[in-house]
């Protein structure tokens, strides 16, 4: 027996059809897909990374499962991540600096270079400026001034040795001819608490954590350490804009593979998880976050971007002979 349908049902039935392959297009792997994350549950990595996985799992039809692997400086998930088949199912969201920064003042068993693909830049975190509430200044030339005025006895924070936080410090000092002196914390709330509560008056902190804290009015803003001013902080100036140029520092927030995952592979990837990254609620729970938005550029692009980090950063922690118990 031939069954005829009408035009429209006919229009339906495809429309239905194309709609029910459109996941299966967009999945690189048939099997679960394995999202490793180098830091605990809750942490800035691991929010971006569940905001993301539940709208890659509807483009690829595919369950996303979120897996927290933290410690060691993001080794142990690296080695994760390198030690699964080379299949496409096993993905890493991280930051960048787990790549460009802490192998310089970590000892890891991965090289950044060799052992890992980036894929794709999901989101991007720039660094700002900020001080106390009691400090004399309301811009970068305001602080250096003050600073100057106070030698030996100005701290700055950081929520780590041996990462952007640390390094724009220290690069300040050397530009402006300052004496700040360095202390670390175990990651941004604690050193931000200290700088909130006026303990010590300075401190580079990422946009995404800073950004609450001074619309509040809880700290002060006095330049954002990106090439463009910030779509979060549209008012404050660039530390370029400022006269230091140097000052230039944002991590991205995504997608890395194993080096032994096939480029053709890779590309897919991209696709699917740019796709995801695109869709609205996505880009407005990222947005909300405080975050800046990614996506733009191929993995060939984010290859080179990691290498040319990975250098810029090596030649400043030997210029400054940074150390990991600094």
């Amino acid at each position: 027996m031939t069954f005829h349908f009408s035009t429209p049902l006919r229009r339906t039935l495809c429309a239905a059809a194309l709609t029910l392959a459109l996941p299966a297009a967009m999945a690189w792997t048939d099997k679960p897909i394995r999202m490793i994350v180098p830091a605990p549950a809750g942490g800035t990595m691991d929010v971006v990374a569940r905001i993301v996985a539940d709208q890659l799992s509807v483009e690829t039809g595919q369950p996303v499962v979120v897996e927290n692997r933290a410690g060691a400086g993001g080794a142990i998930a690296v080695q994760a991540m390198i030690a699964a088949p080379a299949d496409g199912s096993t993905i890493m969201m991280t930051a960048s600096n787990i790549l460009t920064e802490i192998p310089h003042v970590m000892k890891t068993a991965f090289d950044p270079l060799k052992d890992v693909k980036p894929v794709t830049a999901i989101a991007r975190a720039s660094m700002v400026m900020i001080g106390a509430p009691n400090v004399p200044a309301k811009d970068v030339k305001g602080v250096v001034a003050w600073v100057k005025a106070n030698p030996g006895k100005v701290n700055f924070a950081s929520y780590s040795t041996g990462t952007s936080s640390h390094y724009a410090g220290m690069i300040l000092n050397q530009k402006a001819g300052l004496d700040m002196q360095h202390v670390p914390f175990a990651g941004s709330p604690p050193a931000l608490a200290q700088v909130m509560g006026s303990q010590i008056p300075l401190m580079f902190d990422g946009l995404a954590t800073a950004r609450n804290m001074i619309t509040a009015g809880k700290v002060q803003a006095f330049g954002v350490a990106s090439k463009k001013r910030s779509q979060h902080l549209p008012n404050v100036p660039t530390l370029a804009e400022q006269g230091y140029p140097e000052l230039d520092f944002s991590n991205w927030v995504g997608i890395i593979v194993a080096a032994g995952v096939p480029t053709a592979l890779v590309e897919k990837i991209n696709t699917a998880v740019d796709k995801a990254a695109a869709a609205p609620k996505v880009r407005d729970r990222l947005l909300g976050a405080g975050f800046d938005l990614g996506g733009d550029e191929t993995a060939e692009q984010m290859a080179k971007s990691l290498r040319a980090d990975f250098e810029r950063n090596a030649g400043i922690v030997k210029t400054f002979d940074i150390k990991i118990n600094q």
